[in-house]
């Protein structure tokens, strides 16, 4: 039976279904080995490429299951909502954090086509030097690090069923 109740009881947002998978992908771009063993720069860009890295990589693997596009969805909608909170927690006003998120948006696209190079190919070598280091070719131990490691973690959601992927608490690579 319908009750005006109903139109006024909170609803539950579908996209908390993604909360544990968009915290793990958050935990393992956070993890201390990227910033000691990578050089990634630990400042704020650094940490959103990092974030974004892991993220398209995990966007990744849930496009080749078209079944689970809607995760693939919202696991983006979790990002804009945290970056956006993000923003606003540091000090950006309402004017500014619409144009930033845009930004955001425009490279997490950018870096999605860019990272679907293959494993230890120039091409994501390139996008790493480009994206992580903002254009200044690291120390090539770092280098090697985050190559060996996106390989890693490519490896690790390949050998991840996009079901199990989608309700994840933790992303696996050789080192979290």
């Amino acid at each position: 039976m319908f009750s005006l109740r109903n139109i006024f009881r909170p609803q539950p947002d579908p996209r908390e279904a993604r909360r544990p998978l968009w915290n793990a992908v958050v935990a393992a771009a956070r993890a201390p080995h990227w910033y000691a063993d990578g050089n990634v720069p630990d400042t704020l860009d650094g940490r959103f490429d990092m974030i974004s890295l892991v993220l398209a990589l995990v966007l990744h693997r849930i496009d080749e299951d078209p079944a689970h596009g809607l995760a693939g969805v919202q696991l983006t909608e979790l990002f804009v909502n945290d970056m956006d909170g993000q923003m606003r927690q540091i000090g950006f006003g309402d004017m500014v954090v619409g144009k930033q998120v845009g930004r955001m948006m425009s490279a997490l696209g950018g870096r999605l086509g860019a990272y679907r190079a293959a494993d230890g190919s120039d091409a994501l070598r390139a996008a790493l030097v480009r994206n992580l280091w903002r254009g200044t070719e690291p120390a090539e131990a770092g280098m090697a690090h985050v190559m060996t490691e996106v390989a890693a973690l490519r490896a690790a959601l390949a050998a991840t069923p996009v079901g199990a992927l989608v309700v994840a608490d933790r992303i696996g690579s050789t080192q979290q």
